[in-house]
């Protein structure tokens, strides 16, 4: 459906459950996270459960988003506030001023930004009579909405300005400025009034199934303010799954919305952090990013670690379980795992949900996910691995082009033969033929936890240093597959134990004093 589709569902949803009272609701709807191919340990369970290295115990990004939106109600009518779950924004304003969502139509935070920045999200070109890039807090409108624009569109459109100046709004006069000052205001979190979820509700009732996915933000957001074009609906470079109707649902949308307003409060002091990729991730809990030290996240967070375990000050364990002995490589994450004490990880890695009980050496860029699948009744593990810069969003449509995708800087035929496994359709588990690492059958499933783990590992060191591991005889599942069997249950049960056993020490240490 894409986040958009969902928003819609999620509407109808309330309308059900709640007739004629919604109308007087003010609702918080938080786009959980889709597959998210960019940051695998959050697939399963949704990036918006994403554990923070903050909080004992540790905060989600939900606990997170509610305490940064905890002011917001109160200034609100009713309407829905909708915001992603792998953005983090920060803010400061003046005792008096205060964030407001009452207006008719759309209501966005801006924030300002590199034009790097804009290039991967969405952009305003703001209304330059309407507000002056003074002051923490503005209340502006906006002409007209871009959707992950080049720097080129952005400076014909009129959307960059000078900070300390005011908006450039003829398109040549900015030449004589330096580079440094120009920003642009990107998105973030934007508010609904009752009455346009109302029209939007109803558009959906109306259209019955949604065959195609739709972008709550480049698809609404896009068809709002004054200087709105038709143009982007026929525009698909963004879209993850190209649909037949894709461009008959966007100019349905653009009819039913263009008019409506788009205003914008612009948070002049104002940070957007977004954590949706692995390098995001590993940067902003691990190296001196400013986001860590604005929300003073922490080295270690809710977990046992030992002083023998060597390691430095700049990485992440959250909820885990350290053995003595074991060594952690600067700017690498721990995340709800036990680590042995013959187990040492390189630098820059990810290891969720694990369970290492014997000796090995993860190498540096590792990324390392286990998940529970329930393929029968029966409890299983699975164990994905890859490196943190391979492309898990990256497909091909042939067979013979399948030399292309890299698998932990080797090409995959490459890492095929390692495992005696032969590239056929068949390897592949999407129906559309989309090839790709997220599709590729690849991970043995396994009895137990710790198993998974040995043997996804033993796959990674046979592309290492070259030698054959053979994987026939396992049942193998791609990361698509996995998350189609897994088993939730099962994930948060292996949490808790780790909380159980790190809540138990902590008293044993308070006795023992």
């Amino acid at each position: 459906l894409g986040n958009g589709g969902s928003t819609l569902h999620a509407l109808r949803c309330l309308e059900e459950q709640y007739g004629d009272q919604w109308t007087s609701f003010t609702v918080l709807l938080i786009h959980s996270g889709g597959c998210s191919q960019r940051l695998p340990n959050a697939s399963a369970l949704g990036k918006i459960f994403t554990a923070l290295p903050l909080g004992d115990p540790v905060y989600q990004m939900l606990e997170l988003k509610l305490a940064m939106y905890i002011d917001f109600p109160r200034h609100m009518k009713p309407g829905v506030l909708i915001t992603c779950s792998d953005d983090i924004e920060l803010y400061s304003t003046g005792v008096t001023e205060t964030i407001t969502f009452d207006k008719p139509g759309f209501t966005a935070l801006a924030h300002p930004s590199e034009l790097a920045v804009g290039t991967t999200h969405g952009v305003f070109v703001l209304d330059p009579s309407s507000f002056s890039g003074k002051g923490g807090l503005e209340y502006g409108s906006c002409c007209r909405f871009l959707h992950k624009p080049d720097v080129e569109t952005m400076k014909q459109s009129g959307a960059v300005c000078v900070r300390g100046g005011s908006q450039l709004s003829s398109p040549g006069s900015h030449g004589d400025w330096g580079t440094a000052s120009e920003c642009v205001y990107t998105d973030s979190v934007f508010y609904i009034d009752h009455s346009t979820a109302q029209q939007l509700l109803e558009f959906y009732k109306h259209m019955g199934t949604l065959c195609c996915e739709i972008d709550a933000y480049g698809d609404f957001l896009q068809a709002l303010g004054p200087g709105a074009t038709p143009d982007y609906t026929k525009t698909t470079s963004n879209v993850s799954k190209e649909d037949s109707g894709l461009v008959a649902v966007r100019q349905q949308l653009y009819s039913l919305l263009q008019g409506t307003a788009l205003n914008v409060i612009v948070l002049n002091n104002s940070q957007f952090y977004h954590i949706g990729t692995t390098q995001e991730y590993l940067f902003h809990f691990t190296a001196e990013s400013k986001l860590r030290f604005e929300l003073d996240l922490q080295p270690v967070t809710f977990s046992i670690f030992p002083d023998t375990a060597k390691s430095l000050d700049q990485l992440s364990i959250i909820q885990s379980i350290l053995e003595p002995g074991c060594v952690i490589g600067p700017g690498s994450v721990i995340e709800y795992s036990r680590i042995g004490p013959e187990v040492s990880v390189g630098k820059g890695s990810i290891v969720s949900g694990s369970y290492i009980n014997f000796s090995v050496d993860i190498p540096s860029d590792c990324f390392l996910s286990s998940l529970s699948v329930k393929i029968t009744d029966q409890v299983e593990y699975v164990t994905m691995v890859f490196g943190v810069g391979d492309d898990l969003k990256r497909s091909v449509r042939l067979l013979s082009d399948i030399p292309s995708l890299q698998f932990c800087g080797a090409s995959l035929p490459e890492c095929l033969d390692l495992w005696s496994i032969e590239a056929s359709d068949q390897l592949f588990s999407s129906e559309d033929t989309r090839l790709g690492l997220w599709t590729a059958r690849i991970f043995p499933v396994c009895p137990t936890l710790s198993e998974s783990v040995r043997m996804s590992l033993n796959m990674l060191n046979s592309v290492q240093y070259k030698s054959a591991f053979k994987l026939s005889g396992f049942q193998l599942l791609s990361v698509e597959e996995m998350l189609t069997y897994k088993d939730v249950e099962g994930m948060l049960k292996f949490r808790k134990q780790i909380y159980d056993e790190i809540c138990l020490q902590r008293q044993k240490e308070k006795s023992d004093y």
